[in-house]
């Protein structure tokens, strides 16, 4: 059974030496460029070897790609979010992130840009896509928060 189907990959195809394109069980299919994170992160350095990342392959349960057993892996939620965002789209972490720089719970968080607490758990799920104006609102109100604290 699928738990989370935002975050479970069910197929996966290597489209380059460093292209991934993923289908998470949501439906969603989207591909993701690693060079930029193999490059930035030297535990991903491997992947720059062709061969290895052509052996990409889907763990169990689909919640990670696999190149070698628990040394080389990265996890759907993470490989989403990164796909997202090189989509043109809003990935959860950029909310996650701004939420944890200002101290905010969700709660706090869905009462500064104007959504309910249901309503921001569906954007840090994946369940609902985060909109532009979301994302403007947290903005927004970093810059206030900001400007009265100077």
């Amino acid at each position: 059974m699928i738990h989370d189907p935002h975050h479970t990959i069910s197929a996966l195809t290597v489209r380059s030496p460093t292209i991934l394109t993923l289908t998470f069980a949501d439906g969603l299919t989207l591909a993701v460029d690693l060079s930029i994170a193999i490059r930035s992160h030297p535990s991903l350095t491997a992947l720059l070897d062709p061969k290895l990342f052509a052996q990409a392959r889907i763990d169990a349960r689909g919640g990670y790609v696999i190149w070698v057993e628990d040394e080389l892996e990265l996890a759907a939620d993470n490989l989403r979010n990164m796909a997202v965002e090189q989509a043109g789209g809003i990935g959860s972490e950029r909310i996650l992130n701004w939420m944890d720089k200002h101290g905010l719970t969700q709660e706090s968080a869905a009462q500064a840009i104007g959504v309910s607490r249901r309503m921001l758990n569906y954007y840090l799920s994946g369940v609902k896509p985060i909109p532009k104006t979301v994302w403007l609102a947290c903005r927004g109100w970093e810059a206030v928060v900001e400007t009265a604290h100077a």
